[in-house]
């Protein structure tokens, strides 16, 4: 399995500074490294920074230069690899000349996650979009696109859409800001159909949808969007992606994990309930 990997840089990124740990808490430089594995020392430092690949056969062949017994630990990392080697090999890859390598990151998490809570605060979740707002607010966001990459980032975001229909679909759990529900994006025509979508998904037995209603104020989210992504069995896998202006924030400590966790299930105990929220979107939705 040689080759240059292409994997979420955010998971070489930490199975790198686990192993860097591993190696110093194991009283070994990197060149001592590199020569219990038989490799240059150049690989162990490039794996290391995150800034090359490593499959899973070359994680256990360092975790067992380092004598490294934790059953857990090892089945972390293990997997952290198998995140890490895999990002390249999704239907995205064909997009590659249109998107930059942090939305494919982005979208290899959320392929290989088994739930996501996301908090909107302007607009429509992207699995839950429809073409038209898709196209309405890709054209407002990065403004002056040739409409053939425009056709592109929406064929994209349709696809990625495909984890709420397979055999084992994503868990999602969204709160909307209501906001989002009343910015005409794209037009009273794009958004009723929007809106009418957004109602249909919320009737899926894996999604719950609920709104923050204006009348509740300000509240704990109010400052920004985020994802959370959790991983099937292993929850220091999990990351809270914040999206900003020209940049995506990961973050993997266990209490930044613990801090927005909290604020979402504070955040969906004040929202309205499932109920209410689609009575309150069919309501727009009938006005738009």
């Amino acid at each position: 399995m040689g080759g240059t990997r292409h994997g979420p840089a955010v998971r070489r990124r930490k199975l790198g500074e686990e192993l860097r740990g591993l190696r110093l808490r194991a009283g070994l430089t990197s060149r001592d490294a590199a020569r219990l594995v038989g490799w240059h020392q150049s690989k162990v430092s490039r794996i290391e920074t995150g800034r090359s690949g490593v499959t899973h056969a070359d994680v256990v062949r360092l975790l067992d230069a380092y004598g490294v017994g934790d059953r857990r630990l090892r089945t972390v990392l293990e997997a952290l690899a198998g995140a890490a080697d895999g990002g390249g090999t999704g239907w995205w890859r064909a997009y590659r000349d249109v998107i930059p390598p942090q939305y494919r990151d982005f979208i290899s998490l959320e392929a290989e996650a088994c739930a996501a809570r996301t908090l909107e605060t302007s607009v429509i979740p992207g699995l839950v979009q429809t073409p038209d707002y898709a196209r309405a607010v890709t054209r407002a966001a990065l403004e002056g696109l040739p409409e053939a990459t425009v056709d592109a980032l929406v064929e994209v975001r349709m696809a990625r859409q495909e984890v709420l229909r397979g055999a084992v679909p994503l868990r999602l759990d969204a709160v909307l800001d209501e906001a989002v529900l009343r910015r005409q994006v794209g037009g009273a025509r794009v958004m009723g159909a929007q809106l009418r979508t957004l109602a249909e998904v919320a009737e899926l037995p894996h999604v719950r949808l609920q709104v923050l209603p204006f009348t509740m104020g300000g509240y704990v989210g109010l400052s920004g969007s985020f994802v959370i992504f959790s991983f099937p069995n292993i929850s220091d896998l999990d990351v809270v992606v914040l999206d900003h202006m020209t940049r995506s924030l990961y973050l993997e400590r266990s209490e930044d994990l613990e801090a927005y966790g909290a604020a979402f299930r504070t955040m969906q105990a004040h929202a309205l309930t499932p109920e209410e929220s689609l009575v309150l979107i069919a309501g727009i939705a009938a006005g738009a």
